[in-house]
């Protein structure tokens, strides 16, 4: 994939809050508005909707870097709008600038940054790293029952 193919893509997303999606039901505070995470995720779904067409057979995007400034709150039953917009590709690293609105309203601005993976060797080394840190897990409650003569 080249630069100039991507440079510029435009991505949009779109969710309705539902209690779920709020702070409450996160247990992260008593307000019934969208969660922080729900709106990282909306963004992350508006950049892989702006370069899903320009991937191969295989390959998908994760991110490594997220930038977002919250500027409004909304609450359960409101529909929220993500866009992203490519500003280029450097060394399998994209870049993207994205922003949530309730309407006219900006809720959230920020910067996105994604890599190239392929799909069935992350998922491997995902799951190879789970089972190393499972085991290393176990080893650690193993000692710590240990000392304790449990």
């Amino acid at each position: 994939m080249k630069a100039e193919q991507v440079m510029g893509a435009i991505g949009m997303a779109n969710m309705t809050i539902r209690p779920g999606d709020t702070y409450v039901a996160q247990g992260v505070n008593d307000l019934p508005v969208v969660g922080s995470n729900q709106i990282s995720a909306l963004m992350e779904s508006a950049c892989s909707t702006a370069i899903i067409e320009f991937l191969d057979f295989g390959e998908t995007t994760v991110t490594t870097n997220l930038q977002i400034q919250i500027q409004g709150a909304v609450g359960i039953d409101h529909e929220i709008h993500a866009t992203a917009r490519c500003l280029g590709l450097d060394e399998g690293i994209l870049q993207f600038e994205v922003e949530v609105h309730q309407s006219a309203r900006l809720v959230a601005s920020g910067f996105i940054t994604r890599k190239f993976v392929e799909r069935v060797s992350f998922m491997a080394r995902v799951a190879a790293e789970t089972m190393v840190a499972e085991k290393e897990n176990q080893v650690s409650e193993k000692k710590i029952a240990s000392s304790l003569n449990i």
